[in-house]
């Protein structure tokens, strides 16, 4: 039980929850007081100082009509458009992983109709909320497919998945039908001059970016509650690992290995201002590709040249090339003649790490947390 002093020198009145199981609200909250009401309290003064105590006993006991609800309508402005909810989305479709497991990390699988895009499994702590969760296809959807579920709301996370290059739709295709949508601001924040649909980047991604999708979509939900609550913690993991990484004389280049058709094929790498530039800038380092393209396509000659301290390579769940597998990388990188004498490969500086953290992605902090640990145990400096 809960007392708030109404401070009017009149005994003091008692808050407490009629729990019935249900999710609080704040109808259920009752006022009691202890003795009946003075004739005073029936003034302005009096009852904006009860109002008060009830406002400061509905914080007290956690209740949803807090700071943190939203106020509908809400309108949102996302990659130069603006969208208005009049109400939170009850059928959300979620484009990409990425999108997925933000929604799902804010508790909103009972307000998915199904997800699309997944070239890795599903976070771990997050396998029983996705079970609940339609799947279209891993991998990239049809619009019609996305129109059989009804949505509501599509988020995606990819230029990929929605947008004026996309295959899938463009965003007037749901808009004409009164269906908002949302694309990534990190990908936003990219410029269309490379000739593929990912862009390149003038300044390196940091998670600013991934907070604003982040906290957008708690407002969408009406859950800012836990949209702040998982920002911190991103917050407070980001400073601890860039503390224990500063002031490192090293200062280690990295190569950030995505992928590659065939082992005669290019790689794709993470470029200089992407997500892998970010993992490198936090772990004390740098990224020893210097093109701002977000995902260059590198010869083998080019990645000799730069000769890094560090290459991670990616470990991806899909089955679209052999590449794919971290431990064919690692296969390729030890037994061709040139590669193999790569100092980061003689000296096993060569690292794993979730292909999806080399997107700008929930997963991106935890990609570093992966390497950080290997980069430990390996003694580099």
């Amino acid at each position: 039980m809960i007392f708030i002093y109404t401070g009017v020198l009149y005994p003091p009145c008692r808050c407490s929850a009629e729990h019935s199981g249900q999710r609080n609200t704040g109808h259920n909250l009752k006022i009691f007081h202890r003795q009946p009401v003075h004739p005073e309290l029936k003034t302005g003064r009096i009852m904006k100082t009860l109002k008060t105590a009830v406002t400061l006993c509905a914080l007290a006991l956690g209740y949803a009509t807090s700071a943190f609800a939203t106020t509908y309508p809400l309108t949102i402005e996302n990659c130069g458009q603006k969208m208005t909810f009049t109400h939170a989305p009850e059928r959300a479709v979620a484009l990409g992983q990425n999108t997925a497991e933000i929604m799902l990390l804010l508790g909103l699988e009972d307000r998915l109709a199904a997800t699309a895009f997944w070239p890795t499994k599903v976070m771990p702590e997050l396998e029983k909320q996705n079970a609940q969760v339609k799947l279209l296809t891993v991998e990239i959807p049809t619009l019609e497919s996305i129109l059989a579920v009804n949505p509501d709301f599509v988020a995606a996370q990819l230029p990929l998945l929605l947008g004026p290059d996309s295959k899938v739709a463009k965003r007037e295709d749901f808009s004409s039908l009164g269906i908002n949508s949302y694309l990534s601001p990190g990908v936003c924040a990219t410029r269309k001059n490379t000739g593929d649909i990912y862009g390149s980047r003038d300044a390196l991604w940091n998670m600013d970016l991934l907070y604003k999708e982040i906290a957008d979509m708690a407002a969408i939900f009406s859950v800012q509650d836990r949209g702040e609550k998982l920002i911190a913690d991103y917050k407070n993991r980001e400073a601890a690992l860039r503390k224990k990484f500063a002031g490192r004389a090293g200062n280690p280049s990295f190569v950030f290995w995505f992928s590659s058709a065939s082992p005669s094929s290019d790689a794709y790498v993470g470029g200089k201002n992407s997500a892998s530039g970010f993992i490198a800038s936090v772990l004390g380092g740098h990224n020893a590709i210097t093109s701002a393209t977000e995902w260059p396509t590198v010869s083998w000659e080019s990645i000799i040249a730069a000769n890094p301290d560090v290459i991670v390579v990616s470990s991806l769940d899909r089955n679209r090339w052999a590449l794919d597998k971290a431990e064919e990388k690692i296969k390729f990188l030890k037994s061709d003649p040139a590669v193999s004498q790569l100092e980061a490969v003689r000296k096993g500086h060569v690292f794993v790490m979730d292909g999806q953290a080399m997107n700008p992605t929930v997963r991106t902090l935890p990609g570093a947390e992966q390497v950080a640990e290997q980069m430990e145990k390996s003694g580099i400096k």
